[in-house]
């Protein structure tokens, strides 16, 4: 009886994946980084640059005095921390894109944003799968940004240059081995 249970137990093992990683594809969750990373820095340019949020202790010093320290409301950690609740929300506007030069897939940005722009791409590239697709794109957004949430939030709030490449290649691995695009999302 033993011997038939270490058996079928060396099975489950031998057709279970090895790394959760090997089960992503690839297009959709380095999309879909990307897509939070340009989604993020249109939230961050709509906000005033005036505005300024104290943070501190809000202690009072034995001479009671108070360390109270302003830094711009864009890209402190309680701003970037509510952007990032709400971000996965647009990856509606999204659709998966296939370039008609290079027949490489990825998912873009078809609808325009707010405040008048009316710039709209041609739709004939774009396949519209319905419901479907833009639920993986978000289910893939949420895992992102679950999984990335402390990286992303030090990029932005540091302003560092070259986000994508940083969170999507360096540090989480989604886009390891795709060609960069010339254009962003």
């Amino acid at each position: 009886m033993v011997p038939w249970i270490i058996q079928i137990g060396l099975l489950a093992l031998s057709v279970l994946p090895r790394d959760s990683q090997g089960m992503k594809d690839q297009v959709l969750y380095c999309s879909a980084c990307k897509a939070v990373v340009s989604e993020l820095n249109y939230s961050i340019s709509q906000v005033d640059p005036k505005k300024t949020i104290n943070i501190g202790s809000f202690r009072l010093n034995p001479d009671g005095s108070m360390i109270d320290k302003k830094v711009p409301l864009a890209r402190s950690e309680a701003h970037l921390s509510e952007l990032l609740e709400r971000v996965c929300d647009s990856m509606s506007d999204y659709a998966l894109y296939s370039d008609p030069n290079t027949q490489e897939k990825h998912y873009q940005r078809f609808a325009p944003r707010g405040n008048g722009d009316k710039t709209f791409p041609d739709f004939k590239n774009f396949k519209f799968d319905g419901p479907e697709a833009s639920g993986a794109l978000k289910f893939a957004c949420e895992s992102v940004v679950e999984e990335l949430e402390d990286d992303i939030i030090t990029l932005f709030a540091e302003d560092a240059d070259h986000v994508v490449d940083k969170l999507c290649n360096q540090i989480s691995d989604y886009c390891k081995g795709v060609k960069p695009r010339s254009e962003e999302l």
